[in-house]
This record gives C-alpha cells, sequence and structure tokens, in this order.
C-alpha cells in the first residue's frame, strides 16, 4: 500500500461504482501520488507517465514552484468574482499576451474557451453590423474541439455527434490540409475558420506550412476570422511557447487550455486588440474563470518554462523520441508513420493501437491510443532523457510483441 493512499484501488472502484456516472472507460487502479513523470497507484507501484493528464501535466505531476504558488494565494484569496479586480489575473494575462498577442478572456477548460472563441467571431461581425448573416463557422474533419454543444458541433467526427441532433446550425467540415476544399465552403456568411494547428486526439496530424498561410490569405481576403485551438499545442507543448509560432501565421483567436497551469483546471481565449471590444460586457462570463488559484498556478507555470529552458528542453527530447520510433519503423512493419511535434507524439499503426495501452501499463508505462491506430504520447516538457529512452524501449517491446502476434496469427490462418 503506498503511504498516499487510504484504500485499495479495488475499494475505490467500487466506490466509484455505486456513485459515480459511468461514462469513462476507466483502467482498474487507482492513483494517489505523483513527482514529476512518475506516478504511483494505492498498491505502491510506480508508472511512468507519458500521457500525464492527458495533456495538462505539462510540468509532470505535483511540480513544486506551482504547488507552492498554489499554497501562497490559499492563504489570500481563493476566489473572487470577475466584478472586481486580483492582482494574479492580471500577471497572467500580461505574461501569456508578452509571449503572444492582443487581450485575454480566462475560462476553465478548452471546451469552454472554444464555446467563447465562436461566439465572439460571431459576436465580431454583429458588432461590426453584420448581423446574423456571417455566422457561419468551417472547421475540419478529424478535428476536436470539445463536448458542449457547440464544440461538439465544430467537431468534425460523426462518433461524437451520436445521438445529439440536431446539432447547432451554421457549421461547415472540410479536409485537413485542403486548402482547395476550403475555399470551396466559404460563402458570404463565413465568419471564422477553426483547426488546431496540430490535431491532437485525430492522431497527431501536422497542418503544413502552405496551408496555414493559405487559411490566413484567404480570411483576410473575405473579412473571416482565423481562429487556432491551441487546447494542446499551447503552452510549450510543441517546443514553442504557441503552436502558431512554428509558422508565423499568427490567428485572430487563440484558445488554450490543458497544460496552460500545470493541471490546475484553466483556459483562455487570447484575442487581437480590434477583436476584444467585441466582447462587450453582458455577452460572455464565467464564474470560475481567471480565479486566483488558476491565475497563480498558470504564472508559476511559464515562470518554470522560461527559466528552465523547456521550450530547448521539449525540443531535444522530442528528436530523441522520433529518432528511437524512426528506428524502430525500419525494423517493425506494423509501424505505418511516426509524426511528432515538441512533446506531441504519434506512432502510427496499421493495425489497432488500443491493445499497447494495456500492455504498456502492465509493464509500468502509461500512454494513450487514438484514431482507432495511433500511439499518442504527450509527456511533460521536463521528461529526463533516461525516462524518455525507458519508455521507449517498454513501448517498442510492446509493439514487438503485438507484432509477433499478427504474425503468428497470420501464419496460423
Amino acid at each position: 500500500m503506498h503511504p498516499a493512499a487510504t484504500r485499495s484501488s479495488q475499494k475505490t472502484i467500487d466506490q466509484f461504482a455505486k456513485y459515480v456516472v459511468p461514462n469513462y472507460r476507466r483502467y482498474p487502479v487507482s492513483l494517489v501520488h505523483g513527482e514529476g513523470s512518475n506516478v504511483w497507484d494505492a498498491e505502491g507501484k510506480r508508472y511512468l507517465d507519458l500521457f500525464p493528464g492527458w495533456g495538462c501535466n505539462i510540468l509532470g505531476h505535483s511540480p513544486p514552484w506551482v504547488v507552492k504558488a498554489i499554497q501562497h494565494q490559499l492563504e489570500h484569496l481563493i476566489h473572487v468574482p470577475n466584478t472586481w479586480y486580483t492582482e494574479a489575473q492580471g500577471d497572467f494575462a500580461e505574461a501569456i499576451v508578452t509571449h503572444s498577442f492582443g487581450k485575454v478572456f480566462f475560462a476553465n477548460s478548452g471546451t469552454e474557451a472554444n464555446e467563447g472563441a465562436i461566439k465572439l467571431a460571431r459576436l465580431h461581425y454583429s458588432h461590426k453590423g453584420a448581423g446574423t448573416q456571417k455566422y457561419r463557422v468551417i472547421s475540419f474533419e478529424n478535428g476536436f474541439h470539445g463536448r458542449t454543444y457547440g464544440a461538439v458541433t465544430a467537431t468534425a467526427q460523426p462518433k461524437y455527434h451520436d445521438g445529439l441532433g440536431p446539432l447547432l446550425p451554421g457549421f461547415r467540415y472540410a479536409p485537413y490540409n485542403d486548402l482547395e476544399a476550403v475555399r470551396a465552403l466559404v460563402d458570404d456568411e463565413t465568419c471564422a475558420i477553426l483547426l488546431e494547428p496540430v490535431q491532437g486526439e485525430g492522431g497527431v496530424n501536422i497542418a503544413t506550412d502552405d496551408f496555414l498561410k493559405g487559411l490566413r490569405q484567404l480570411c483576410d481576403q473575405r473579412e473571416m476570422l482565423l481562429i487556432f485551438d491551441e487546447v494542446q499545442t499551447g503552452m510549450g507543448r510543441t517546443g514553442n511557447w504557441f503552436g502558431y509560432q512554428h509558422t508565423g501565421v499568427q490567428p485572430d483567436i487563440m484558445t488554450l487550455a490543458k497544460g496552460v497551469a500545470a493541471g490546475v483546471a484553466c483556459g483562455a481565449i487570447v484575442c487581437q486588440d480590434h477583436i476584444a471590444p467585441s466582447m462587450r460586457p453582458g455577452m460572455h462570463a464565467s464564474t470560475f474563470g481567471g480565479n486566483p488559484l488558476a491565475m497563480a498556478a498558470g504564472i508559476a507555470t511559464m515562470k518554470i518554462i522560461e527559466e528552465e529552458g523547456l521550450l530547448h528542453h521539449c525540443q531535444q527530447m522530442s528528436a530523441r523520441f522520433h529518432q528511437h520510433f524512426a528506428a524502430l519503423k525500419e525494423t517493425l512493419p506494423i509501424i505505418k508513420e511516426v509524426r511528432s511535434r515538441g512533446m506531441m507524439i504519434g506512432v502510427e499503426l496499421n493495425i489497432p493501437a488500443t491493445p499497447a495501452v494495456g500492455k504498456c501499463m502492465e509493464r509500468g508505462v502509461l500512454i494513450n491510443a487514438t484514431h482507432d491506430t495511433v500511439v499518442r504520447l504527450l509527456p511533460a516538457l521536463n521528461i529526463a532523457p533516461t525516462q524518455v529512452d525507458e519508455g521507449y524501449q517498454v513501448i517498442a517491446d510492446v509493439l514487438k510483441q503485438m507484432a509477433g502476434e499478427v504474425h503468428a496469427g497470420t501464419s496460423h490462418s
């Protein structure tokens, strides 16, 4: 039993079965303690976490300086409504804008931020006198923007729409990286184009430079807003502060969440200065958005990333992961492609990837499978080289085992 545990994993599992809505597919362990890229279950087993907090724990589990910042804030203000000013919210907004652009609205999650961004785009043209005639949003196949109605409608994946109809009107879907398909969908009623610079849940698909530059040009020509969903790519995840900075294509609106406060619930909308007045008083709000605890965590997160040189470290560790998997691909036919940008790593297989998750967990490494055939990693920015090698070796052994099982099945058929 781990010292932080008060009961066995099974007792917690039984408790969940009795009291918690069963909407998640959970693995049969209860996690009780984490430090950096390591996490422990109730029985005391250690796991190397290569998918900490689904990408939220960008500095790993319980980073000491973030913990101290939250503890300090707890002694002064836990929460005040946005009818008042707080130093922490101003400081965090300034820190974000210093590394990006514009002005910031704070929310609590990525789906909230994307809902707000869609509202802001429509409000912007209503504010300019366009009324309801400029309201359509174009988003992309295999994208993911959240679970609330606007965000899930923008998510162009039918599996997330099942049973929810009718969805919100005004959305059109285009293939990712297909500029001509986007052009064909644009009309005078289109107010925005919404996309992830790197699709995360869709399988770590990277937008090409030409595609992003073409979208920027198209938006400028047709008077539309370009919205980047950087919920997963933001806050250093890709090796730059924000994903758009790899190409220099600056969006009109950018949404943030996940790692923005190192695991504390926080979301944000960053918009260009001339767009900010469109979110006029009374048109949008968030009770907990910008709360002092999340702001303190966010400030500490950015400070650590900067002071510890984690953007450069992220690039180095990304290259290390990529080299490992690229070499493995040459010897393992089940690997179709290796894609990476910073600490977003996708290994696409030509067989289902889900079995790899359980097999790796048994061996003490936590990973993710997405889009049916992609092994996805979102390691902490401060992961050590030895941990990269440790995690890779376990994943490689598992993939070799799976390849052997495929070969054996083929041989016996």
